[in-house]
């Protein structure tokens, strides 16, 4: 076991009883030799940890008394942890059996990479990218997140286009893999966030302490995941809330103000023109999430915290996602980032 370092496969699971059944016996067969596999309970409500103790006795098993959401979970869960690697993963999400091995070699090949992730293709269409990393998610300079293989709501049919392993900005948080080292010293998620984003947001923290994200497409997952985002309701407003959270965090002063009123205007539009559509829902989120951010301005932001120009980190594409996708019509990555670096 010297040769191979010690790996936590830890899943965070709230009332996905069915998603172990169906997904853990492939993780168990995962060929990587010194590995632990714990499922972290967020206090599920169904019957996870009966089906934990009855069928998947080899798993251990932490159980949180609070559901603390993705980031509040996974930092309790993984103080309780040693290992030099974590993989943070889904619990809807299919592995393969050498998943595992392909990324720990590269990450061992270079002490600055401190989080990785697979491909990430579509479970329920297999030839697709998956929404929530696809091949390497990137951020556009006024902060919109994206990825190799899909932009906003259009996903890619993979034909190994995106094969190349490479530096990226994000890391997907359905199959992250970090170093531990570094996830405690960046003392984790932003517990603030909840959920959505928060492996973005600790994945800037990453660039900007030094460290490199990669994507490693030799290994590759399949995600179940919600594909687009449901209109309305929670999940859009803490989308459009922590995205706007990290700009006030991470951007330096000559960038972040006016970044944030054009980011102020683009969302309303798209709020009004939800609107106009029918969907107030849509609408109410993002009026919540710019009124959590006016109200919240000087708390959320980050003094002391070193701040870079984001376009010097990598894994940003100068230009705007918006004006290529919806003006220009772009849909593919290659079509927005490659082309204009060729």
């Amino acid at each position: 076991m010297e040769n191979f370092p010690s790996v936590a496969i830890v899943i965070l699971n709230y009332n996905g009883a069915h998603y172990l059944q169906q997904f853990l016996p492939a993780v168990l067969a995962s060929t990587y030799p010194n590995k632990r596999i714990i499922v972290a309970d967020n206090a599920s409500t169904d019957q996870s940890i009966t089906v934990l103790q009855n069928n998947f006795p080899q798993v251990e098993v932490l159980i949180n008394q609070q559901n603390d959401g993705f980031a509040g979970g996974y930092n309790w869960a993984l103080q309780q942890i040693k290992s030099t690697y974590y993989i943070l993963l889904n619990s809807d999400v299919a592995v393969t059996p050498r998943w595992v091995e392909p990324i720990i070699t590269l990450m061992e090949s270079d002490n600055t990479i401190a989080a990785c992730q697979p491909k990430l293709l579509s479970y329920h269409t297999s030839n697709k990218f998956e929404y929530a990393g696809a091949c390497g998610g990137w951020m556009d300079a006024l902060g919109y997140p994206f990825a190799r293989g899909r932009v906003f709501d259009y996903m890619e049919t993979d034909s190994g286009q995106y094969n190349n392993t490479m530096p990226i900005f994000w890391a997907s948080g359905a199959a992250l893999f970090i170093k531990s080292s570094v996830f405690h010293t960046l003392n984790g998620f932003t517990a603030s966030f909840f959920a959505h984003q928060e492996e973005i947001e600790l994945c800037w923290r990453i660039q900007l302490s030094g460290y490199k994200i990669y994507v490693c497409p030799q290994s590759v997952v399949y995600h179940v995941g919600a594909g687009t985002l449901q209109k309305g309701g929670r999940k859009i407003y803490l989308n459009f809330r922590n995205n706007l959270m990290m700009l006030v965090m991470h951007l330096p002063p000559n960038e972040k103000y006016w970044k944030l009123l054009l980011r102020f205007f683009l969302d309303a539009l798209s709020a009004w023109k939800s609107l106009l559509n029918g969907d107030i829902a849509f609408f109410i989120a993002v009026a919540k999430a710019h009124g959590y951010i006016l109200t919240h301005l000087n708390s959320v932001i980050v003094e002391k915290q070193t701040k870079k120009p984001l376009k010097s980190l990598q894994g940003v594409y100068s230009g705007s996602i918006i004006w290529q996708y919806f003006l220009k019509r772009k849909k593919t990555f290659a079509e927005i980032v490659e082309k204009k670096r060729s």
